[in-house]
């Protein structure tokens, strides 16, 4: 099945963890799907093991999820500065309140649990924020894929293949 119609928003900051930006973003476009990555100021971003500058197609202001049929968060050390701006926030919201797919891994936990939509809901993410994800009131799985509804979260690199396989699972569902 083709993905060519679907269109999936990335979030991108600083110190990203390499990986999880990069595999993403190739393997979606593998299997045909519109990337638009986007950027709290909309400027290139460097990763945390320096990977960059790598450019951005927009700035979070610029952007809508009714535009796109999903929205992906990596995780390094990027999501600390995400969950700090209140329209990539406004985005996640808005994104769990049209039930589409949000994933995301290791710390891109903190993006959600600062969205305030993660209280009640299976999730994991890297051990290190688990006690983060708890006091949010998240129902903690320490597997490579959690989904539950139109979440689906990994915790670590390691976990990409798996992680992936979830995203295009979930893609391939939406009518």
């Amino acid at each position: 099945m083709s993905l060519s119609d679907r269109r999936v928003l990335v979030f991108a900051a600083d110190l990203f963890e390499d990986s999880e930006l990069l595999y993403p973003v190739l393997r979606l476009k593998e299997e045909e799907v519109e990337v638009v990555v986007a950027s709290p100021d909309g400027q290139a971003v460097t990763g945390k093991k320096g990977h960059g500058p790598f450019p951005v197609d927009a700035s979070v202001e610029d952007v809508s999820a009714d535009d796109f049929d999903a929205v992906v968060i990596p995780g390094g050390f990027a999501p600390d500065a995400l969950r700090r701006s209140e329209k990539v926030l406004d985005l996640v919201r808005a994104f769990d309140a049209a039930d589409k797919p949000i994933a995301f891994i290791c710390h891109a936990g903190w993006v959600p649990i600062s969205a305030g939509i993660i209280r009640g809901r299976r999730a994991t993410s890297f051990s290190a924020i688990r006690d983060d994800m708890v006091n949010a009131g998240c129902d903690f799985e320490d597997a490579p894929i959690v989904v539950d509804g139109n979440l689906i979260s990994s915790r670590h690199p390691g976990d990409l293949g798996p992680w992936l396989r979830g995203i295009i699972d979930a893609l391939q569902q939406i009518d």
